[in-house]
C-alpha cells in the first residue's frame, strides 16, 4: 500500500461494540454491563449495542429491549445498534422485521446497524442493495454491515458494486466493513473518496486495527477489551504523536490473539479480560457461545499489565 495514503492527524470516529457480561450462575449482568456502556461513553467512543459482540442472536427481544434502554439512559442518545432479524436458511428476506428493530432503535435515540441475516443476504447483489433501499426510504438514518462468513454462518462480502449503490442510499450514512481484507477495506476506501466523501467506512478488521492510517473509522469488537486505551491511540494519531504506532501494536497484538480461529470465541476471551480488570464477576458467556481455553487467561493477563503502564498518559 502506497505510503502516500495515509492520513496522519486525522480526527478519528471511534465506535465501540459492547460485551455483554454473564453471572457465574449464568444471568446477564445488567450493572456491569451499564457500567461498561458508562465506561465506552466516558472514553470518548460510541457505544454499540445489540451488536455479535453482545451476543444479539442469543438475546430475547425483552432482553434486547433492556439493552436499548440501558444505551439510551447512559449515552444521552448517542448510539449505535445492532437491528437483527433473527430467521433460518432459506427464509426469504423480512422487510417489516427489520423496520420494526430499526424503529425500536430510532425510537431510543439510536442509530440502526442493519444486522445480516439468512434472508437479507442470500439476495443477489441486485438484491442486497434493493432491500437496503427499501429499508432506507422508511427510516432517517442507518449504518450498513458486510459480515463475513468467519464471524456468522449467514456472513456475505457484496461486490464493490453493489457497496457503490449503497452508498447511493441517501439515509445509509455508513457502513461497518468486516472482511478481515485490508485490500476490499482499501478498496471501498478509494471508493468512497471518489464517490461520496461524508460517508463512513467503519473498519470490522479486528486483524488491522490501523486501517484508521488510512482514512477508516471503526466499530469494532476488539475496542471492547479497552475503551480507554483506543481512545488515547486515536488521540495519539490526531496529535501525530508517534507513540500512536506502539500502543497500536499492543493493541493489535491483543486482536490477532483474540480474533484467532474459532473467531466469535474472541467474546470469551474479552470475557475473561473484563474478569481480569475487574469489570465483571464471572467470564462465563452464555449458552452456545464458543469457548477459550483457560490457557488464554496467562497471555490477556499480560497484555493488560502492560496496557496499564499507559494508564494516566495523556496525549
Amino acid at each position: 500500500m502506497n505510503a502516500d495514503l495515509l492520513r496522519p492527524g486525522r480526527t478519528i470516529t471511534g465506535m465501540s461494540a459492547v460485551l455483554l457480561p454473564f453471572t457465574a450462575d449464568g444471568d446477564i449482568d445488567w450493572d456491569a454491563t451499564e457500567a461498561h456502556i458508562d465506561r465506552t461513553v466516558e472514553a470518548g467512543l460510541t457505544p454499540a449495542v445489540n451488536m455479535d459482540t453482545g451476543y444479539v442472536q442469543l438475546l430475547t427481544d425483552d432482553q434486547q429491549r433492556e439493552v436499548l434502554a440501558l444505551a439510551e439512559m447512559v449515552s444521552g442518545r448517542d448510539f449505535v445498534a445492532g437491528a437483527y432479524v433473527p430467521d433460518e436458511p432459506g427464509a426469504a428476506f423480512d422487510l417489516g422485521g427489520y423496520v420494526a428493530a430499526c424503529d425500536a432503535i430510532a425510537s431510543a435515540g439510536g442509530t440502526p446497524v442493519i444486522f445480516p441475516s439468512y434472508g437479507l443476504n442470500s439476495l443477489d447483489d441486485d438484491g442486497w442493495v434493493a432491500a437496503l433501499a427499501a429499508i432506507g426510504a422508511r427510516v432517517d438514518r442507518f449504518i450498513g454491515f458486510e459480515l463475513g462468513a468467519m464471524f456468522v454462518p449467514y456472513g456475505r462480502i457484496p461486490s464493490l458494486a453493489a457497496y457503490e449503490a449503497m452508498m447511493d442510499i441517501g439515509s445509509c450514512v455508513g457502513a461497518k466493513h468486516s472482511s478481515l481484507s485490508r485490500q476490499l477495506e482499501w478498496d471501498r476506501l478509494a471508493l468512497r473518496d471518489r464517490v461520496r466523501p461524508d460517508f463512513r467506512v467503519f473498519t470490522g478488521n479486528d486483524l488491522a486495527i490501523d486501517m484508521v492510517m488510512y482514512g477508516s473509522d471503526y466499530l469494532l469488537g476488539l475496542s471492547t477489551f479497552a475503551p480507554d486505551s483506543f481512545a488515547l491511540r486515536d488521540r495519539l494519531w490526531a496529535a501525530g504523536d508517534a507513540r500512536f504506532h506502539e500502543l497500536n501494536d499492543l493493541l493489535q497484538y491483543l486482536g490477532q490473539f483474540s480474533f484467532r480461529g474459532p473467531v466469535p470465541a474472541y467474546r470469551h476471551d474479552a470475557a475473561m479480560f473484563f474478569e481480569l480488570r475487574g469489570w465483571a464477576s464471572s467470564s462465563r458467556t452464555p449458552e452456545g457461545a464458543p469457548q477459550r481455553p483457560e490457557s488464554d487467561r496467562a497471555v490477556l493477563a499480560d497484555v493488560l499489565a502492560r496496557l496499564e503502564r499507559w494508564t494516566g498518559f495523556s496525549s
